[in-house]
């Protein structure tokens, strides 16, 4: 990738970590794992693309100011038949010998202006009968001419294409979306790990559900081996242990689903960190990051602040409606007439030679390119063009496009900082009632623990059944699940509420530099 577009990542407090093929439980930390998102994830590397072919498009914009160099060279022979003179006196026919070199640079300068340097050698000798001797013989005159002429021409707008032209429009327009895709890999930066950060609560949230059907499993066994002996001995009916054959029966059946959920979460947090899965396939990954919840300082104001400022997609579209802003100030300016100030200065030098012989033919050129160099002949000239279009309507319309886009963008924006505004709100509201859901759900579990076991104490002494305390064994699992998935609510609405402020990857030290 090019220099000016690689991207740079400072991952800070993030540890290194390689994988390996081999099958194995590895625990990892949530750092270690965006770490690995950063470095393998597809769709960081697709969208790396983006900046280098922005690059490309402005560095070929530039190329309107690359000059056109010319070269024309050209060589004639012209044979002209001879004539009969006075007297029946033959006159010899003519042969001309020309030779036309033209070099040519032309260009367009940052300001708008059109520039145009030339330079011309024409070289022409000529042998022409004059009559005949005294002798009889044909007699011939010779003549060599060499003017030669340089110069430049220089048009400078000074209405139209003046403040702004094509080349400058779309260069403008060109830096502003190299900045737009820069903000892309930043949003997909933002992106990938607030789906890592989601992906790993909700494997550590798998591992805790499993946990918890395995504890219901375990549960209803021992209550199904202490009815089994109390059948036995005659102190219970045998429907009691069906009862709890059914909840063992259960119990596995809800185990064997917790397992599914965390091999599936398994795969997704496997698909976000790698470029190919089968290097991962074999691989359990248990999180080592604690899966408690800490009380964070909610602030709205805060918040929006840092979404309307930091979002990538908040400052794209800025950068969307600096690049129409633009655009109107290129229409506006297309609107005026054309009025030209062009300016020119030439050289210019002819020698000739003639006679009968061609003793001084060769001379001339140097002496004509000696005429040039020494600027002699000199000539200037200024003018003006003026060019007014009448009705100018395809000028005037794109302007008024160009201004009834820009209010659209401007509306579109500030919908934008509305829609972020009630999101962040909502999310707010969401983190904080997962929250304080942690704690009721906690109490709740706590108070099924007990109710359970002062129930099984009761069964234990005959004044209990085994349907109540199957049923008081249930409302334990559920109340751990449900613990459990305001835990996984609490870290899941604040990566939402983190990725939607735009403040991932400060908040997970990460720095990004395009280089």
């Amino acid at each position: 990738m090019n220099s000016c577009t690689k991207l740079g990542l400072a991952l800070l407090a993030l540890g290194a970590g390689t994988l390996s093929r081999a099958a194995d439980t590895r625990p990892i930390s949530l750092e270690q794992c965006v770490q690995l998102a950063f470095q393998n994830n597809l769709e960081i590397q697709i969208i790396r693309y983006s900046p280098e072919l922005a690059e490309l498009n402005l560095a070929g914009s530039f190329g309107a100011y690359d000059p056109n160099f010319s070269f024309n060279y050209g060589a004639d022979k012209n044979n002209q038949p001879g004539q009969t003179g006075v007297g029946q006196i033959p006159i010899p026919g003519n042969v001309n010998w020309s030779q036309d070199g033209t070099l040519g640079l032309q260009g367009l300068l940052p300001t708008g202006a059109d520039y145009q340097l030339f330079g011309r050698l024409f070289s022409q000798r000529s042998k022409f009968g004059t009559g005949t001797n005294i002798f009889g013989d044909q007699t011939f005159g010779y003549q060599a001419i060499a003017p030669a002429s340089a110069g430049i021409t220089l048009t400078q707008p000074l209405l139209r294409d003046f403040w702004i032209d094509n080349a400058r429009w779309a260069i403008s327009l060109n830096k502003k979306t190299l900045l737009q895709e820069e903000q892309s890999i930043r949003a997909q930066l933002i992106t990938t790990a607030a789906d890592v950060q989601l992906g790993y609560y909700d494997l550590a949230a798998a591992v805790k559900g499993v946990e918890v059907q395995r504890q219901a499993v375990s549960l209803a066994e021992r209550l199904l081996m202490e009815n089994r002996k109390r059948v036995e001995v005659g102190a219970m009916a045998p429907l009691e242990e069906k009862q709890a054959e059914a909840q063992v029966a259960q119990s596995r059946a809800d185990l064997i689903s917790a397992q599914q959920v965390y091999n599936v979460a398994q795969n997704t947090l496997k698909r976000l960190m790698t470029s190919d899965y089968s290097e991962l396939a074999d691989t359990t990954f248990q999180p080592s990051d604690a899966f408690r919840a800490q009380p964070y300082p909610f602030n709205r104001q805060e918040s929006w602040t840092r979404g309307l400022t930091q979002r990538p997609d908040i400052i794209q579209s800025q950068l969307e409606m600096e690049k129409q802003n633009v655009t109107v100030r290129f229409r506006r300016n297309q609107m005026f007439p054309t009025l030209d100030l062009q300016g020119t200065f030439g050289l210019s030098a002819q020698n000739q030679a003639g006679g009968a012989t061609y003793d001084n033919r060769d001379t001339i050129v140097g002496e004509s390119l000696h005429d040039i160099a020494n600027v002699e002949n000199k000539s200037y000239g200024i003018g003006a063009i003026l060019t007014f279009p009448l009705g100018n309507r395809s000028a005037r319309n794109s302007f008024r496009s160009a201004k009834v886009e820009r209010e659209r963008l401007v509306l579109r924006h500030k919908q934008l900082e509305q829609n972020i505004m009630v999101a962040l709100d909502n999310e707010i509201l969401a983190a904080q009632t997962s929250f304080e859901r942690i704690t009721a759900t906690r109490q709740a579990r706590i108070y099924a623990e007990a109710a359970l076991d002062a129930e099984q104490k009761k069964l234990e002494n005959g004044k209990s059944t085994t349907f109540e305390v199957l049923r008081l064994q249930r409302d334990l699992t559920t109340a751990s699940r449900d613990e459990v998935r305001a835990l996984a609510d609490y870290f899941r609405a604040m990566s939402v509420l983190f990725r939607d402020e735009g403040s991932t990857l400060d908040r997970l030290g990460v720095r990004i530099n395009m280089q």
